[in-house]
């Protein structure tokens, strides 16, 4: 039987294509990315979200900022990471939704121990390189001042081990972005006898910590709650804790040491981490800061002295008038979160 050899048909363009059409398809029939975007003009609101390989601007007067490039060929203005676009002057930025907090010497932060070296703590505080306490910046008990030994080094562990929680601040910043700590002061060193909380820090995206006046201070609560401390990391990391007391007769001996001899006054209580017991005032009042706080976030709102201190005070006004027992009143959740913030930002203005 004769057969015949025919030449086979070309491949049908997919639908809602034109073949005169600028795209063009490799053999599965995907677009090869040839094709060209339409130009756009500079999103210069700050509710503006981009998303990384759009086009920002296609005009030449703008400059590019973090977050952005631009090829040799064309002075097309492209995000790398998705976030929103700030505009500076002529200066066009992407401030990215989540990203790591890059420390700044000067900068407040509370970080937890992950490894015990023996001269060094690595402390994570949420920057893509561990952070290094030495053994050299912090206070011995007593205030012994004088050159760190082997002896120091057997006892590291007696002042920080893994999982403790301290405050301290930057130091320096070494030549690949790792931190260096420092806990001399007074005011620094571990933590206790409180709750931790982990938000957004100043790598970027809304409703988190922000560098303000002050990063740490002391709430007078109500309902018979006592004085609460606030802890605000400007990494994104935030301790609320009952606030550390001293007796009459402790107080009067530190009013007689000079301000150049403060650190005589450190003990080695300051190394504890064995919690005190605590009033359930307190603990309700701690846990109502730490819903505010929670709250602040998720509305996508600053966190700072300010606007911490307008959702505790909305939160005690949302709680008069409501009925049932005051544990049941103190719960910031459901509807009664949802209402907090806008309560917050109307009082602010």
């Amino acid at each position: 039987m004769p057969f015949s050899i025919r030449q086979p048909a070309s491949p049908s363009p997919p639908p809602g294509n034109n073949s005169d059409s600028d795209a063009s398809f490799d053999s599965e029939g995907d677009s090869t990315m040839l094709e060209t975007r339409p130009s756009k003009r500079a999103k210069t609101s700050g509710n503006s979200i981009v998303t990384p390989g759009e086009v920002v601007t296609d005009d030449p007067q703008w400059m590019r900022g973090h977050g952005t490039y631009t090829t040799p060929q064309s002075p097309t203005i492209h995000a790398t990471v998705a976030g929103t676009l700030q505009k500076t002057n002529k200066l066009l930025s992407v401030l990215p939704l989540r990203a790591r907090y890059v420390p700044e010497i000067g900068d407040l932060v509370v970080g937890r121990i992950v490894e015990v070296q023996t001269k060094r703590w690595r402390v994570d505080v949420a920057s893509p390189l561990l952070a290094h306490l030495p053994l050299s910046a912090i206070n011995l008990p007593g205030g012994i001042l004088r050159k760190r030994t082997s002896t120091d080094e057997l006892a590291i562990r007696s002042f920080f081990c893994e999982g403790d929680l301290l405050v301290a601040e930057v130091q320096s910043i070494y030549a690949d972005g790792a931190a260096s700590l420092h806990t001399r002061s007074l005011k620094y060193g571990k933590l206790r006898n409180g709750v931790f909380l982990s938000v957004a820090g100043m790598g970027g995206g809304k409703g988190g910590v922000v560098r303000s006046r002050r990063q740490v201070w002391t709430v007078s609560t109500g309902n018979r709650g006592g004085e609460v401390d606030v802890v605000l990391g400007v990494n994104g990391y935030i301790w609320i804790c009952a606030h550390s007391g001293i007796s009459e007769k402790e107080a009067e001996k530190q009013k007689q040491i000079s301000i150049t001899r403060m650190e005589e006054s450190v003990d080695s209580s300051i190394y504890s981490s064995r919690n005190d017991e605590i009033r359930a005032e307190t603990r309700r009042e701690i846990a109502r800061l730490a819903g505010c706080v929670r709250s602040l976030v998720e509305g996508g709102v600053r966190v700072d002295e300010e606007m911490v201190m307008r959702a505790y005070e909305a939160s005690l006004d949302l709680e008069v008038g409501e009925e049932g027992e005051s544990e049941a009143r103190g719960y910031l959740g459901d509807g009664k979160r949802k209402r907090l913030v806008p309560n917050a930002l109307a009082a602010r203005s």
